[in-house]
């Protein structure tokens, strides 16, 4: 049985963490192989798993320190059928994967020492690439193709399951369809470009008020990842009722363009304190934003500047 799916602790007023960018991380920092920036490919052995176990403690224990509940996302941005496909694992591979993937984190919810919650998410990643979205499914498509993923999530111990750099609207509505189909909180994650718009050129609040009309309010909340504070912030200067839905967030520590970084060589990992600034700047402009995580060229040592300052309450210019 699942320890939270039926009443989620960070939709309280507290400030809750989860990780950063684990694929940059894994790369950069681990020195690792990732095919296709596939995370979960390292549950083929003890060394990729124990990889994994230490990228997880790393946050378990910024959380721990500060006494602050922490959303752990599985390794498993990559980890539906295309995707698996184009690694070579078979459905009952990857379905297995995706198991193992909630086992360690239910594992290291065991050990931790802390006291405040720690929430286990089936992470979910678009069908296509997360920079381009080229190919659009309808709803429908993505209801029947998301839903093999998101059931195997709903059998394991998993509190809910979240769609990372969503970056279109069907999409985003056919997951959260198939996550009501099956009794397991969503949330939905977009990814926009430097003008703060979807990679399909819809704004947030469209990608947001038309999910929720669609599904019924369907989404437990909305984030933004993969995308820095300077992106989006000026979309965000509105009192209009979307802007309560998004209660997450996980930027990029870098400020550089999606093609940008898809080209880059060499990792950028900004300056943690400087982030940390932008996102207390943010949750002066998002009344509910609460989840507080990153995304590309962030770790641990982000994370826990983000806390310190979100904290504090302090803020850049």
């Amino acid at each position: 049985m699942s320890v939270y799916r039926s009443n989620l602790p960070q939709l309280s007023d507290d400030i809750f963490l989860t990780d950063g960018g684990i694929e940059t991380t894994l790369i950069f920092h681990y020195g690792l192989d990732l095919p296709h920036f596939a995370a979960f490919d390292l549950f083929k052995d003890e060394t990729g798993r124990d990889a994994l176990r230490r990228y997880f403690r790393s946050y378990l224990t910024v959380a721990n320190e500060n006494g602050i509940g922490i959303v752990l996302e599985t390794a498993t941005w990559r980890a539906s059928a295309d995707w698996g496909d184009k690694l070579g694992y078979s459905s009952t591979e990857l379905a297995e994967a995706n198991r193992q993937s909630v086992a360690l984190l239910d594992a290291l919810r065991t050990e931790s020492s802390g006291t405040a919650p720690v929430v286990i998410s089936g992470c979910i990643g678009p069908r296509g690439d997360g920079y381009d979205p080229s190919d659009v499914m309808t709803s429908t498509e993505a209801e029947r193709y998301h839903r093999t993923q998101i059931q195997t999530f709903a059998d394991t111990r998993a509190d809910m399951v979240t769609a990372i750099t969503m970056t279109n609207i069907p999409e985003a509505i056919g997951l959260t369809r198939a996550a009501q189909a099956v009794g397991i909180p969503a949330v939905i994650s977009y990814t926009v470009e430097t003008d703060g718009r979807l990679p399909t050129g819809e704004t947030l609040q469209e990608g947001i008020e038309q999910v929720d009309a669609a599904t019924e309010n369907g989404p437990a909340y909305f984030m933004i990842n993969c995308a820095h504070p300077t992106h989006f912030s000026h979309v965000l200067e509105t009192d209009a009722p979307w802007v309560t839905r998004l209660q997450g967030l996980r930027a990029n520590a870098s400020a550089k363009s999606h093609a940008e970084l898809d080209e880059a060589e060499e990792l950028d990992e900004g300056d943690p304190h400087v982030l940390g600034g932008e996102y207390a700047a943010l949750r002066n402009k998002l009344p509910n934003l609460a989840v507080l995580g990153g995304c590309c060229g962030t770790d641990h040592r982000h994370i826990a500047a983000i806390t310190t300052a979100c904290r504090k309450g302090q803020a850049v210019a």
